[in-house]
């Protein structure tokens, strides 16, 4: 995978320029030998020469190591690590085999960890415009591949097998194991900086359940992503594009909306999207409708709900971010669980973030408030985190620590006046609440800690621990897909649901490779102990190996 891998890696990362004689020579010559027509290139050079005219697409200077401009900077996920990146050091596994040093963490589009929750079509390649191309690995030169000055094309995609050893599964006295696999493979076109057409395709299955599969867990061949980005005008310098079309969506810390990179069917949309990058806001504003998936048939979208939103984003400085967001959701699908009534429900919900760090410090504050009619019910309710964190990166196994608290409100009443459960619209369950996947983000409190320890740069380990209890008694403890897990109606089984610890590592096998071992247990509460009944569990462990490959 990484024979292909310069023993120094290029030091250039997007959008800083050249910063070596080498990679500066290699840009002069190229620019040197172009052919340019460009009356804009001309103009800005020197009689009797085209230094500076990379290329010149009809008849305008494109700079290819600025563009795609519609590459959404990753925000930052909560309690996140800061992973070693500079100093001589092993950087994977591979580096340490064949005692290759390097005095950073090598350049690559892709997470250096088994899960990478943005998009393929947001992972930024620009940095291989400055590499030169003998010098690139094998999936480098599957990206940015030049076919004229005009059109450029990428491909790539990833696969995963994961096994999985559930002990009293889902909250049931089944042993579950079982494997997931994943296949997704791409193409990107875009045609200079103003047209893009991207397509992704998926598959995904499981095999050897002992319960009946999940929804996400198979999904046969379908289409992941295919929308088209159109440039319409620029403002002050920057453009403003329309995206149409099925597409994954993330936002802010991905508590509302997220791909749900966990999930073996990654969650997508259909709908159109208006969206501007500046320098330092972004600002996006979309009516899209879930996709759902189905196993052996083609996907299609719930008309029932309609989401449609606009998000805004200020970045003040490197690794600072600073939200603001109204999400409108209108589902008329008639559902109700465990005797609650949940839809038709319009659900309009405001809130902002800030998340950031500075001389080691970490921060991460996020509020939501919710209003609008559920059932025919006014509905009235919030959910607000709140995360302190300290990094030591020049301490021994570069640690970082994390202190959470997340609440989302309940309903002591949920049939009747008001409603005030909180509702979590599309978010990333899995990462947040738990990775043995039983807890949602309504009706819930959760003390939170972690801690991150890298013993060598390319693994990463990290410890959790979580405190749950209800908001609400006679509401419902809700899974991370929103549904009802067990409920009490008269509330006489109290509100501790128990406590969770989890162990991951990570081993960062090559630049593209990864493989990661989770253990997980939940030691349930009273509340667990009194809804089990006759089939249901109190306590639950598991056990997740998965093996990553992107290319």
């Amino acid at each position: 995978d990484d024979s292909r891998i310069a023993l120094t890696p290029s030091p250039l990362s997007p959008n800083q320029g050249i910063r070596d004689s080498q990679d500066t020579q290699f840009v002069s010559e190229k620019n040197e030998l172009a052919a340019c027509d460009c009356p804009v290139c001309r103009a800005a050079t020197s009689p009797g020469t085209v230094t500076g005219c990379k290329t010149c697409c009809r008849g305008e200077r494109i700079d290819w190591a600025k563009y795609p401009a519609t590459i959404h900077p990753m925000p930052r996920l909560g309690f996140f690590p800061i992973p070693p990146t500079q100093g001589q050091a092993y950087y994977s596994l591979w580096d340490r085999l064949e005692g290759v040093e390097r005095p950073s963490a090598p350049k690559s589009g892709y997470a250096a960890t088994g899960l990478n929750s943005w998009s393929y079509f947001d992972a930024d390649w620009r940095y291989v415009e400055t590499i030169d191309p003998a010098d690139r690995t094998r999936v480098e030169q599957m990206k940015r591949m030049h076919l004229n000055d005009c059109l450029m094309l990428s491909v790539g995609g990833g696969y995963w097998v994961r096994f999985m050893n559930e002990h009293n599964s889902r909250l049931t006295r089944t042993t579950n194991d079982y494997t997931l696999d994943r296949f997704r493979l791409y193409t990107d076109w875009w045609y200079g900086d103003s047209l893009r057409v991207y397509g992704e395709y998926l598959w995904a299955d499981a095999f050897a359940e002992d319960l009946t599969p999940l929804p996400l867990d198979a999904n046969r061949g379908d289409i992941l992503n295919l929308f088209v980005d159109l440039k319409l005008f620029d403002y002050e310098g920057k453009p403003v594009f329309v995206r149409g079309g099925r597409q994954e969506m993330l936002y802010g810390s991905q508590r509302l909306i997220s791909t749900l990179e966990w999930a073996n069917t990654r969650r997508t949309f259909e709908g159109v999207k208006l969206f501007r990058q500046g320098e330092h806001w972004d600002v996006d504003a979309f009516w899209v409708q879930p996709v759902i998936p189905r196993a052996d048939k083609f996907d299609a979208t719930d008309e029932n709900q309609n989401l449609i939103g606009g998000w805004a984003t200020y970045r003040p400085k490197k690794g600072e971010f600073i939200d603001f967001y109204y999400l409108g959701l209108n589902n008329s699908n008639t559902i109700t669980q465990s005797g609650i009534e949940r839809s038709p429900a319009h659900i309009h919900t405001t809130g902002t973030r800030w998340v950031g760090d500075q001389d080691g410090y970490l921060w991460d504050v996020e509020a939501m408030m919710q209003f609008g009619e559920q059932t025919h019910r006014d509905l009235f309710a919030g959910a607000a985190t709140a995360g302190i964190g300290r990094n030591w990166k020049d301490a021994c196994w570069t640690p970082t620590f994390w202190a959470y608290y997340d609440y989302a409100s309940g309903d002591n009443n949920p049939n009747s006046g008001d409603a005030h459960t909180f509702h979590q619209l599309y978010p990333f369950g899995h990462y947040y609440l738990g990775w043995m996947d039983l807890v949602g983000r309504q009706n819930i409190h959760d003390v939170n800690l972690h801690c991150y320890l890298y013993p060598v740069p390319w693994i990463t380990f990290w410890a959790q621990y979580h405190h749950f209890w209800l908001d609400q008694s006679r509401d419902a403890l809700y899974s991370p897909a929103g549904t009802v897990l067990r409920r009490d109606p008269t509330g006489a089984a109290g509100n501790d649901v128990g406590d969770e610890v989890g162990l991951f590592t990570n081993f960062h096998l090559a630049r593209y490779s990864d493989i990661m071992v989770s253990y997980n247990k939940l030691y349930g509460g009273g509340f667990l102990q009194a809804t089990a009944g006759p089939t249901g569990s109190a306590n639950a462990e598991s056990l997740y190996l998965m093996f990553q490959q992107r290319w």
